[in-house]
């Protein structure tokens, strides 16, 4: 008489749901915390577009002898042989404000911490 031992391998259905309730916890830890470092760095990124915008203001005023309830336009900030080669954009999608050179440029976001001086 002969017995047959051979055993197949694998893995058994418990282990498999283990390992698919291990990877559903970390995504769930995960996620939210992808997408709140996410709008932290477009909330840095604009802040550093106005600080460029207000300085390019300032050179503008400053060289261009304007006084301080004069508005720069696009054109004379923005382009190759100007204040900021390329026209900057938020990151988040909003719209920048120059404004007068004594009033601080704003972001049509500020209300979500897109804002020079919080």
């Amino acid at each position: 008489m002969k017995t047959n031992s051979a055993r197949k391998s694998g893995f058994t259905l418990v282990e498999i749901m283990i390992v698919v309730a291990i990877i559903g916890l970390l995504a769930a830890i995960a996620i939210p915390n992808f997408v709140k470092a996410r709008e932290s760095s477009q909330k840095n990124a604009c802040i550093a577009n106005l600080k460029q915008i207000e300085g390019a203001k300032s050179n503008w005023c400053m060289e261009m002898k304007k006084s301080l309830t004069d508005v720069p336009t696009t054109t004379d900030l923005y382009g190759t042989t100007n204040y900021i080669r390329v026209a900057p954009e938020c990151p988040g999608g909003g719209d920048y404000d120059i404004a007068q050179v004594d009033q601080e440029p704003t972001c049509s976001l500020a209300s979500e911490g897109h804002d020079l001086y919080p």
